[in-house]
């Protein structure tokens, strides 16, 4: 039996976030091993990542799978670059999307107890972020765009749209980042609050008041256009989006950002 104390029994508990009664039981019933400990306390699920969730996690990558029935999208987020290059973090995410693929979203519950353990492996924050998947019928076109390999990654959905086209969307959507399709997306409360600030800032300006409403409204379109795919011009050109379409249709699209 490896001797411990009460050191061990504090690096047990900061690895693994366990309480420290269930630390020294599982030290002791590993007889001093720390990695046969961790791997108890896992067992009986009081091994969590406690104390990272408020850590920032603005490192990962996307994974984007497309094939013949759908594409998908998964996004899974760490604290370094280190860690999302790690075999561990990229098979977890491999994993993930191409259970996705196969069987739905509703698959990522199933890997929340792996989730933990891979926050263990890594010592990080890990977190899966957006989850996407696009079914392809006879009446919609579905296009998957992977940036930088896995710093972004697009899906998007239309309809009547020449499959070039959609790709070119999809290709702005990554460069021009939107929050929103259209404006009706949009949520009320954020508007409103993006109308207080830019009243704010006219008058500040010392701008005449009458001129204030159609100052703030003004403003308020400029800001749309970042927000909202369909206003934006494609590749910060004059011609929007709404425009280059046409007739055609993008009826939904998800965006997912290392760092975003």
């Amino acid at each position: 039996m490896t001797a411990f104390g009460a050191k061990e029994v504090q690096e047990l508990r900061k690895a693994t976030g366990a309480g420290m009664m269930d630390a020294k039981k599982a030290l002791t019933e590993a007889e001093g091993d720390f990695e046969q400990a961790t791997q108890i306390l896992r067992e009986k699920g009081l091994a969590k990542a406690a104390g990272r969730t408020d850590r920032e996690n603005t490192e990962g990558v996307v994974v984007v799978i497309d094939n013949d029935d759908a594409a998908v999208l998964v996004h899974l987020k760490a604290e370094t670059d280190f860690a999302a290059k790690s075999d561990d973090f990229n098979k977890f995410v491999q994993e993930l999307a191409d259970r996705v693929l196969s069987e739905g979203t509703s698959v990522v519950a199933e890997f929340e107890a792996r989730l933990e353990d891979l926050k263990l492996t890594v010592k990080e924050n890990v977190e899966i972020g957006a989850v996407a998947r696009y079914e392809k019928t006879p009446d919609s076109v579905v296009d998957a765009y992977l940036h930088g390999g896995g710093r972004a990654g697009v899906l998007i959905e239309g309809k009547d749209v020449d499959v070039d086209a959609l790709h070119e969307i999809a290709l702005h959507v990554a460069f021009a980042k939107p929050s929103y399709l259209s404006r009706d997306e949009v949520p009320g409360e954020l508007v409103e609050k993006e109308r207080q600030a830019l009243l704010e800032i006219t008058k500040a300006e010392g701008k005449p008041e009458q001129a204030w409403p159609k100052i703030v409204e003004g403003r308020l379109d400029a800001w749309y256009r970042d927000q909202v795919l369909l206003e934006q011009g494609v590749f910060g050109e004059k011609e929007t989006v709404a425009t280059r379409l046409g007739d055609a249709t993008i009826t939904r699209f998800e965006l997912a950002l290392v760092g975003g």
